[in-house]
């Protein structure tokens, strides 16, 4: 722990899932799934952290260089320094006096934070050897609250109410965490409705994955709304209305578009809407919300919520029924065990977004710590799956019976093959010289 950070390495990291679909909904209709992949190097030559944040094509160069923009901040640091007092080191990454001013928690700067954040924990872990989630769960109440950066949520969150919820937990630990180990952790599934699939497509993906054990699934909507009526329609022939089936938008609609959109769609009974309109916008969430309780549809969302103070407002107001926290969009773990913390005290259950690239790889240790350390069920509570780019890591994801395997090596489990790396870094990889010969 006396180590220090000796050098920084950023990839641009691009996949090109638009070819075939893969990830398109109503905004985003040709999705390359990409990320900025980070290398943290210390003065032990075996010991290196991997991080990453996930983008979706276009713009992951920005993101990189707004990671090397923040990389002074980190060379020469001792990790005990940092781990002793990882609250006070995250405030001075996000609050760095010239950066703030460009991105105060938010945006590409927080996308950045993210990946660097996510490589300490990586190391962290290693340096433990365990895996992220038994890091986590091995640790104290008030070391892990001390991780965490209270400005902006201590009038809805203090604390010491984050370290007397964690303390309520800990006489069940032990007995949660063999539990989770058996069983695993329910998952659902997106991969069957994208929005530029076809309809044979969709309904071979609905057989496959109710064979799989799988009981929810997730379709794409907002496109057009006769459209989005055959395709709930062909999928609710496939899985019943025994099982679960949401929806999500991803911010296409207006308030009032969104309710009356939802009005229609609601003979589907969905569980939830997904993103129905800006992530920004709190009232609006919660005019939605109000308006489609009659219609037993809850409103789900986070993945594109910048930082922990939209967050604070969604939970206070009750803007939100699923807490759809990103372990990349939040500005690395630290943001999102607050998240979780403030999620537990407005009993609203985390659904963590999943999907893209190395997202699957990191909440499955979220929701593991979640279960054993603050909710203590599964109730109403999964997390997505999404069946794509997860043969790229060493330590991929792994779903039996739709349920997430605990993964039992060291560290975060986002670190990515040297192979792959090889292969589609962006431009000067071998499969993108081939392409834009």
């Amino acid at each position: 722990m006396s180590l220090a950070v000796t050098n920084i390495i950023a990839k641009d990291i691009r996949f090109p899932t638009s070819a075939e679909k893969h990830g398109s909904d109503a905004m985003h209709p040709d999705p390359d799934y990409s990320c900025v992949y980070v290398f943290i190097y210390t003065e032990n030559e075996h010991l290196t952290g991997h991080g990453l944040t996930f983008t979706i094509g276009r713009g992951t160069e920005v993101v990189l260089k707004a990671v090397q923009s923040l990389e002074f901040l980190f060379i020469g640091k001792k990790l005990n320094d940092i781990f002793d007092d990882f609250a006070r080191f995250w405030r001075e990454v996000t609050s760095e006096s010239q950066l703030r001013w460009i991105g105060p928690e938010k945006g590409v700067i927080h996308l950045a934070t993210s990946a660097l954040i996510n490589a300490l924990w990586d190391l962290w872990a290693k340096i433990e050897n365990k895996p992220l989630w038994k890091l986590l769960v091995d640790m104290s109440p008030e070391k892990l609250v001390s991780t965490i950066d209270f400005r902006y949520i201590s009038d809805v969150l203090s604390e010491e109410e984050a370290v007397q919820i964690l303390k309520h937990n800990m006489p069940y630990r032990k007995a949660r965490e063999e539990e989770i180990i058996s069983k695993g952790y329910p998952a659902y599934t997106s991969s069957v409705g994208w929005i530029g699939y076809n309809d044979e497509k969709i309904r071979s993906l609905c057989r496959e994955a109710l064979l799989d054990g799988f009981t929810h699934f997730k379709a794409k909507v907002g496109d057009n709304i006769e459209n989005d009526k055959r395709r709930l329609k062909l999928i609710r022939e496939e899985i019943g209305y025994e099982n679960k089936l949401m929806v999500d938008a991803n911010q296409k609609w207006d308030i009032n578009v969104a309710i009356e959109w939802m009005r229609q769609l609601s003979e589907f009974k969905p569980l939830w809407i997904e993103e129905p309109t800006s992530p920004d916008d709190v009232f609006g969430h919660l005019k939605i919300s109000d308006a489609l309780k009659p219609y037993g549809v809850g409103v789900a969302l986070g993945e594109q919520c910048q930082n922990r103070v939209i967050f604070k407002q969604l939970l206070e107001m009750g803007a939100m029924q699923f807490c759809q926290l990103d372990a990349t969009r939040l500005g690395g773990l630290n943001e999102v065990l607050a998240v979780a913390l403030m999620a537990a005290k407005f009993h609203v259950p985390i659904c963590p977004h999943a999907g893209g690239v190395g997202l699957c790889e990191y909440v499955r240790h979220i929701s593991i710590w979640d279960y054993i350390c603050v909710s203590g069920t599964t109730k109403n509570r999964i997390v997505e799956y999404v069946d794509h780019l997860h043969d790229i890591f060493s330590n991929p994801a792994s779903i039996v019976r739709a349920h997430y395997i605990v993964p039992f090596e060291s560290g975060y489990c986002g670190q990515m093959k040297p192979e792959v790396i090889e292969t589609y870094e962006y431009p000067t990889g071998t499969y993108w010289r081939s392409v834009n010969k």
